[in-house]
């Protein structure tokens, strides 16, 4: 299925930020060392539906912006956040990244593709993605070392 509307887009957004925030918090219970950061990230998740929320209701004013908005395909972007049994630290940092990755790769394209009917929205979408970014550089230092 294609996402379409510019609700669409929202509840697809949303989903995102909810389940890599159960995935946040699913890997913070097996690396008490790493829970801090990654419980943090959590709640950035939580932070970025209310951003998102905010933006989309605050421009949703007429049939245009309420209607076409994206082609997207969630398939594309829908990451794997199940962490399977007895997978190591470095392999679930590594799956956070892939999440990250995917999930970046979403905010970027549905901002560029609803830039021309709305302007809150995109711009959410940009400020979280540049959030996510330093999420990433974090990810892949603790996979470092």
């Amino acid at each position: 299925m294609i996402l379409h509307t510019a609700s669409e887009g929202i509840t697809f957004s949303k989903k995102l930020e909810n389940d890599s925030a159960e995935f946040y918090e699913k890997l913070a219970q097996q690396n008490a060392g790493d829970a801090e950061t990654l419980l943090a990230f959590a709640g950035e998740n939580k932070k970025n539906i209310v951003q998102v929320e905010r933006a989309y209701y605050g421009v949703i004013t007429d049939a245009i912006e309420g209607c076409f908005a994206f082609k997207i395909d969630p398939d594309e972007y829908t990451p794997n956040t199940e962490i399977k049994d007895g997978t190591d630290r470095a392999a679930a940092l590594q799956q956070a990244v892939e999440i990250e990755n995917k999930i970046i790769k979403f905010y970027t394209d549905a901002a560029e593709q609803s830039r021309s009917l709305m302007a809150d929205v995109p711009r959410a979408f940009t400020l979280i993605t540049r959030k996510r970014a330093g999420r990433l550089e974090k990810l892949e230092s603790m996979i470092k070392g």
